[in-house]
Formats: structure tokens, C-alpha cells, sequence
């Protein structure tokens, strides 16, 4: 394993479970120093835990990223536990209300609003501000999704329209400060070996055999690879990304 993050701190949301986890290990394997942040504290520490039990450095540090006194104070506790703010991801999202648009609740909307699109601008806001002030800058990346810029599937709009969302605006982040040496691009999976990809009903073997048809790579993606897609965008290798949408979903969107 290379070591491109030794240094580093990197701070990623949504961190208890599935893509923001395997995020945060990745990151950790390389040498980084990670602050995993989410709402609920024990699967947070729960990855803490990991990254710990192979020699890495992290901290737990529960948050809501709808709340910006709360995102403004996760910025700041990484900055203060680990000197600085080199890397973030900004990976908490939620899916719900599916079904056509005549019928898609309000609440159903304004909660995917609140955590996929303004919990994003929130998280950006916090880390650019941190980030600018720095000499060496920083690299953010977003999690968005092949749905919606890429793709668009029926019974999914308000998720739909979030995620283009956060692809348009980590496009207009990226041009607006990358003059304050603030690098901005989103890594946009398809469907992962997560929970959020299961049907209704449907367990992860049901899922492999739908993959076979669905996908042309004949599979979903492994959380691995999707974190190496991440750290790519992060890393020096990627130095002349800026508002690239790296879309990973084995072909579905194509």
C-alpha cells in the first residue's frame, strides 16, 4: 500500500457505515489522520475502532450536517484535534420518497433537500473556509450518484434531482475557488455493495442475480472501489481535476 496521505488529515461524513466508511479506512491506510463524522455516535466509533486496530489515527465526531452550527463546529474540531484540514469528503446522503412526482411528500422532499443539497453547501462553506486560509490548500470531493446527471430511473425524483444538484454545484465550487488553491470534483457511484442499492425484499444475493442483467459490468460496485476513486481525486495524481464528476457504475450510465 502507497502512503499518499501520510500528513494528511482528511475528514469525511456519513463515516459510520457502507461508501463513508470505506472512505475513511482507505484513507487511514494510506496514512492519513481521519475525522469520521455522522449523527449517530456508535457506528462512528465503531469505524474509529478499525482505522485504530491497524496502527491508523482517527476521531469520531458526531454531527448533523443539516445544522450549519453543527458543520461549522465539525470543521473546526478536525482543525483543532489534527492541526489542519487537508482533504474532505462529503459522503452523508439519504434516499427516500419513492414513487412518481405527483405523489412524492413534501416532507419526503425537504428532508432529501436538507441532508443531499444543503448539507453539502453547508460542508463546503465550513471546509473551504478553513482550507483557503491554508498555504497548501486542500481537495474536497463529493459523493453524488450515476442518478441523476447520468441517469434517471422512474419513482426517484426528489433523490434524482438532489443528486444533479450536488454534481452542478460541485462544478460551480470547483471554478469559484480553485484560484484559493481549493480543489473540487465528485465521485458519482452506481450501485454499490451497500445496503442503500438492496430492493425492497431483496437481500444480496437477490441483488447479484438482478446485477447480472441490469448492469453491463454484471455486478455492483465494491465500496473498495469507489474509495479508490476518491483518493484519486484527492491525491496529487489528480493535481489538474477540477470539477471532474467521476462517475463508477460499471457501465449502467453509459
Amino acid at each position: 500500500m502507497s502512503a499518499r496521505f501520510t500528513g494528511k488529515s482528511v475528514l469525511v461524513t456519513g463515516a459510520g457505515s457502507g461508501i463513508g466508511r470505506a472512505v475513511a479506512l482507505a484513507f487511514a491506510a494510506e496514512g492519513a489522520a481521519v475525522a469520521v463524522a455522522g449523527r449517530t455516535a456508535a457506528p462512528l466509533d465503531e469505524t474509529v475502532e478499525l482505522i485504530e486496530k491497524e496502527g491508523g489515527r482517527a476521531v469520531a465526531v458526531t454531527a448533523d450536517v443539516t445544522r450549519s452550527e453543527d458543520v461549522r463546529a465539525m470543521v473546526r474540531r478536525t482543525v483543532e484535534h489534527f492541526g489542519g484540514l487537508d482533504v474532505a469528503v462529503n459522503n452523508a446522503g439519504v434516499f427516500r420518497g419513492g414513487g412518481p412526482v405527483a405523489d412524492l411528500a413534501e416532507e419526503d422532499w425537504r428532508s432529501l433537500l436538507d441532508t443531499n443539497v444543503t448539507g453539502v453547501l453547508l460542508s463546503l462553506q465550513a471546509e473551504i473556509a478553513a482550507m483557503r486560509d491554508q498555504p497548501g490548500g486542500g481537495a474536497i470531493v463529493n459523493i453524488s450518484s450515476n442518478l441523476g446527471a447520468h441517469a434517471r430511473i422512474p419513482g426517484a425524483a426528489g433523490y434524482l434531482t438532489t443528486k444533479a444538484a450536488v454534481s452542478a454545484l460541485t462544478r460551480a465550487a470547483a471554478l469559484d475557488h480553485i484560484a484559493d488553491g481549493v480543489r473540487i470534483n465528485a465521485v458519482s457511484p452506481g450501485p454499490a455493495a451497500t445496503t442503500m442499492s438492496l430492493r425492497r425484499g431483496e437481500d444480496d444475493a437477490d441483488r447479484a442475480v438482478r446485477m447480472k442483467s441490469e448492469s453491463p459490468l454484471g455486478r455492483v460496485s465494491s465500496t473498495a472501489e469507489i474509495a479508490a476513486a476518491v483518493l484519486y481525486l484527492a491525491s496529487p495524481d489528480a493535481a489538474s481535476a477540477v470539477g471532474t464528476d467521476l462517475v463508477i457504475d460499471g457501465g449502467t450510465s453509459a
